[in-house]
């Protein structure tokens, strides 16, 4: 809502505060002050001239040589090029010595060897938005009406002296979108009395209801219809003081009928529309649209309507979309005479309905979403039919025509001091809160010891509880005047739960390990769900609703299909060397028709394909492999202090050769995960190079994760390494091996790997070769040859006694 502070001071003395004062004392009580606009863009010495004459330049087709009396008693010659100049006008006139925005200076110039003693101004050049400006007025000079005083400075005459502040309003304060509604507000923050502007209506012609019946079939979503006639007005330009606070307030002046209905919205916060009386019919009734209806609007376009949408009709025809917008039939044009002028309280949601329904907002819209004030609707009526009177000719027909619903009465709230000042901790006395409601016009009376009873004006609908009250109370008192209070109590320092930290510590390892994180739709395909079942085996999927398709007509019950589906995305935007993970929700159902909350599971996803570097600069690339995905989640099983197990499997949906399940050394009988190569044909399917995924079930990492490292003392003293290699059967596993080398070796055994696996024409086809590497030390000694040969031994044997195992020479 724009402010112009020329116009609040008709209702509320201003002066003694500066514009900027008075933006930083509305902020500080609650309403947000965004701008203040200067109307003068930095305009002095321009004047109201009269052009007396006007002359074909000698010398110049397109420039005109004017003389122009300035009322300075010496008339002056000055040049001009717009087309629309012309004797008997009156324009605002830039003398020599004036100022334009920009710093532009006029002096003494000759143009085409004419002598030009000043410049006659276009809006543009005085500054103004061309675009709030009449249609007749944006090209060209301004053309000023011609009961303009001779000489008066042109900032006073199109009330550029002026600032207007911007009004940053929240939902509940609609009251504000008024000028009342702002004088009211900015005189309880002043401590001044509100000035309303007198209704003084003279009313003749007939008696209006003669004229018309008014009809309300939906009174929940119209509670009062009001009509009153304006008979014989003379369509023109509205006064200039009237469209000078219009453009103002961001409003382009139209006529004087419009002008008027604008101008009084604005003062009122009550929308009002006026209807050619003699296009709209003597029978008006308010209903909602019936299906198939259609509305041609004030803006040329055709509306189709539905019966959820409220219509003012004449004579049965759609008239008007209710709160929103006129209808082009029933418009005010030039050759009206008779007006039916409209004010009412419409629902607000129903007009919210209909403006977002059609995408049409407007001015009135914008207010009756908010909800009017309902005691409004007669006194806005009121003051734009004197002013229709007055400046239109207009004469105004005895009564209104009208119909309602129940009185409105104001609400009355009680109101304990003892809890005003708990909630806001102060010590104000009842005489002080008195005096507060007072300022905002609220009256008081006492209820009991120190309980008052507050009535609350019908034009601060947002008040309906005593907490409304104790807020108004704290604004006007001033928040800056509340006491700080020390905060009590034990302080609790943010940190990350646990579940929160491992999620942090995977996504930190995965990304600096060269994964990239996605994010993939909760839903999927029916058939997704059957493909990897590692973790769904005897659960039902869940089926939504009211899918957006059928490829998302399902709860997902494993991350791996929507990676393949972004794996594949990828692949066919010519981007083949992928690494994914994702961690996310499963869901799992017990029963086919669900009835009980599914079981949710949060899960880790990862997927490898294409080509991965070796890491040295120059090296060719390879293709990524099991041992890849195998090392990435070591990675970060080793990031949360755990200790994985990797055993042979052939989970559904993966390579059965080339895959496994996943277990933790601290409980090595239950599965957390799977990982491997998909399986052939599914990579066929999504048009896919070799693929490995994983998927690991956070749920049962939370408990025994460690993300806190741990830190000890570097070694003091050097370790010993032994090699040994050992012929085993081929399908024996290497963690086995591992197993019983740790058991064997003792205390002395810092670490165990793998480090190559043979199988060739020097061993036998049913036998392979594995080779391991053993690191000893000693924390507080060097270790002797005898000490690591005697370990060694014991290792050697154990193997051999455990898989009757050869040592390979």
């Amino acid at each position: 809502m724009k402010v112009s502070t020329q116009w609040l001071s008709e209702y509320v003395n201003i002066d003694g505060v500066t514009p900027e004062e008075l933006a930083e004392k509305i902020t500080r009580s609650g309403i947000e002050i965004d701008e203040i606009e200067q109307r003068n863009q930095g305009v002095t010495g321009v004047v109201v001239g009269y052009v007396k004459h006007k002359e074909k330049h000698p010398d110049a087709d397109k420039l005109n040589v004017c003389t122009v009396d300035v009322g300075s008693g010496e008339d002056l010659q000055i040049v001009c090029g717009a087309k629309n100049v012309d004797a008997g006008q009156k324009v605002p006139v830039a003398v020599v010595g004036a100022v334009l925005p920009g710093n532009f200076k006029i002096k003494n110039a000759k143009l085409r060897g004419v002598a030009s003693q000043g410049m006659i101004c276009s809006a543009s050049e005085l500054g103004m938005n061309d675009k709030l400006l009449p249609k007749d007025q944006q090209e060209g000079i301004l053309v000023l009406p011609e009961n303009t005083e001779l000489g008066l400075p042109i900032t006073q005459v199109l009330g550029l002296d002026d600032s207007v502040l911007e009004f940053d309003l929240t939902p509940n304060r609609s009251d504000c979108l008024s000028m009342i509604g702002a004088a009211y507000e900015t005189a309880a923050i002043l401590g001044r009395d509100v000035k309303l502007p007198s209704i003084d209506l003279i009313e003749a012609g007939g008696s209006a209801s003669d004229k018309a019946t008014v009809t309300i079939e939906n009174a929940d979503l119209c509670s009062h219809y009001a009509i009153r006639y304006i008979s014989g007005v003379k369509i023109g330009p509205s006064p200039q003081w009237m469209q000078n606070r219009l453009m103002a307030a961001g409003v382009r002046p139209t006529n004087n009928v419009v002008d008027i209905t604008n101008y009084v919205m604005l003062e009122c916060g009550q929308p009002l529309h006026a209807f050619d009386a003699d296009k709209l019919g003597a029978n008006i009734g308010v209903r909602s649209a019936r299906e198939g209806e259609v509305l041609v609007t004030l803006d040329g376009q055709e509306r189709k309507l539905d019966p959820s949408m409220l219509l003012v009709t004449g004579n049965n025809r759609p008239a008007a979309l209710a709160g929103v917008m006129g209808g082009l039939d029933t418009e005010v044009t030039e050759a009206t005479i008779n007006i039916a002028l409209e004010s009412a309280k419409f629902s607000g949601s129903s007009v919210r309905k209909t403006s977002r329904k059609l995408g049409l907002r407007s001015e009135a819209s914008l207010r009756f979403e908010k909800e009017v004030d309902p005691s409004a609707v007669i006194a806005a009526l009121d003051r734009a039919a004197l002013l229709l009177a007055r400046h239109a000719g207009g004469s105004v027909a005895h009564g209104i025509v009208e119909q309602r619903g129940g009185k409105v009465e104001e609400k009355k709230i009680s109101l304990s001091l003892s809890k005003l000042n708990a909630y806001l901790g102060t010590d104000i006395s009842m005489l002080e809160v008195k005096a507060i409601f007072a300022r905002l016009n609220f009256k008081c009376a006492d209820s009991a010891q120190g309980i008052i009873d507050v009535q609350v004006p019908t034009r601060r609908g947002d008040i309906t509880r005593d907490v409304d009250l104790i807020e108004e109370a704290a604004r006007i008192h001033g928040y800056d005047n509340i006491p700080t209070t020390v905060i009590e109590g034990p302080t609790t320092p943010g940190a990350y739960t646990k579940s929160q930290a491992v999620r942090v510590a995977i996504r930190r390892t995965l990304t600096q390990g060269g994964f990239h994180e996605a994010i993939t739709y909760s839903f999927t395909r029916p058939e997704n769900t059957q493909r990897f079942t590692a973790f769904s085996a005897g659960t039902h999927e869940v089926p939504l609703a009211m899918p957006m398709s059928e490829d998302r007509s399902v709860l997902r019950t494993s991350l791996v299909p929507l990676l393949l589906e972004s794996a594949q995305y990828n692949r066919n935007r010519k981007n083949a060397n992928l690494s994914f993970f994702e961690i996310g929700k499963v869901f799992h159902a017990s029963e086919q028709k669900v009835t009980v909350q599914p079981v949710e599971l949060t899960m880790l996803g990862l997927l490898l394909t294409g080509n991965r570097a070796d890491g040295t600069v120059g090296a060719a690339s390879r293709k990524v492999d099991f041992f890849d995905l195998k090392g990435a989640v070591e990675a970060v099983l080793d990031e949360l202090g755990l200790e994985a197990k990797f055993r042979a499997d052939a989970p559904d949906g993966f390579h059965p050769g080339r895959s496994a399940s996943l277990y933790l050394a601290s409980a090595p009988s239950k599965r957390i995960g799977v990982l491997g190569q998909l399986h052939p044909q599914l990579q066929r399917d999504y048009d896919l190079d070799d693929t490995y995924a994983a998927e690991i079930c956070l749920d049962e990492l939370y408990a025994s994760a460690t993300p806190e490292i741990e830190y000890r003392d570097l070694p003091r003293y050097p370790s010993a390494q032994r090699d040994i290699a050992v012929v085993v059967d081929l399908t024996l596993e290497a963690g086995k091996l591992i197993e019983v080398v740790r058991q064997s070796a003792g205390e002395l055994l810092e670490d165990v790997s793998v480090f190559d696996v043979y199988t060739g024409d020097r061993v036998a086809s049913d036998k392979k070769s594995v080779a391991l590497a053993l690191t000893y030390r000693h924390a507080e000694r060097t270790l002797t040859d005898e000490e690591v040969a005697a370990a060694q031994q014991n290792v050697v044997s154990a193997l051999e006694q455990t898989f009757a195992a050869e040592l390979r020479k």
